[in-house]
C-alpha cells in the first residue's frame, strides 16, 4: 500500500492601497525631519535670496549655493522615499549614501550659518537666514542620529 502527499503553497500578494504613493512616510519620524529640513532650508535661501544690503557678498552667496543645494537634494531623497524609489535602484546602498549627504550637509550648513550670523550685520534678513540654517543643521544632526542605526549598525545576517 503506497501513500502519496500532495503539498500545495499559497502565494498572496498584498497592496497597501495607497498605489505609487507612499504616503505613510509622511506620518514618520524621517519623513517628518525631511520636511522640517527642507522647510527650514527653503526659508533660509529666501531670507539670503531677499535681503538688501549684504554686508560680505561672498559669504552669503556661499550661504545661498549650500542652501540650495541640500534643499534639491534633500527634496529628491524625500520624493524618493515618497514614490518608493530605492526598491528599483538596489544597486546603491540609499541608507549609506543618505547618512553621508547628511553629514557633508550638517557641517556645510553649521559653518554657512556660523559665517552668515558673524557677518550678517544688521540686516534682519540675514540673521532670519542664519537662525534657519541653524535649525536645519540641529534637524539633520537629530537625523543623523535616528538614522545612525540603520546606516552603519549591525547588518542582518553578519556573523557575530
Amino acid at each position: 500500500m503506497s501513500h502519496t502527499v500532495i503539498t500545495t503553497t499559497t502565494t498572496t500578494l498584498r497592496s497597501s492601497g495607497d498605489g505609487v504613493l507612499n504616503l505613510g512616510y509622511t506620518r514618520t519620524i524621517p519623513g517628518l525631519l525631511k520636511m522640517g529640513q527642507m522647510l527650514a532650508l527653503l526659508i533660509a535661501f529666501l531670507c539670503i535670496r531677499c535681503a538688501r544690503g549684504w554686508p560680505s557678498w561672498a559669504a552669503f552667496q556661499y550661504f545661498e549655493v549650500v542652501a540650495l543645494w541640500f534643499l534639491i537634494a534633500f527634496l529628491v531623497f524625500f520624493l524618493m522615499h515618497l514614490f518608493r524609489l530605492q526598491a528599483k535602484m538596489p544597486c546603491i546602498n540609499w541608507p549609506l549614501t543618505e547618512f553621508f549627504h547628511y553629514s557633508v550637509g550638517a557641517v556645510l550648513i553649521f559653518i554657512a550659518s556660523i559665517v552668515a550670523s558673524v557677518k550678517g550685520g544688521e540686516v534682519s534678513a540675514l540673521v532670519a537666514a542664519a537662525v534657519f540654517g541653524f535649525i536645519a543643521t540641529f534637524l539633520m544632526v537629530v537625523n543623523l542620529w535616528t538614522s545612525y542605526s540603520v546606516a552603519c549598525g549591525p547588518q542582518a545576517g553578519a556573523a557575530v
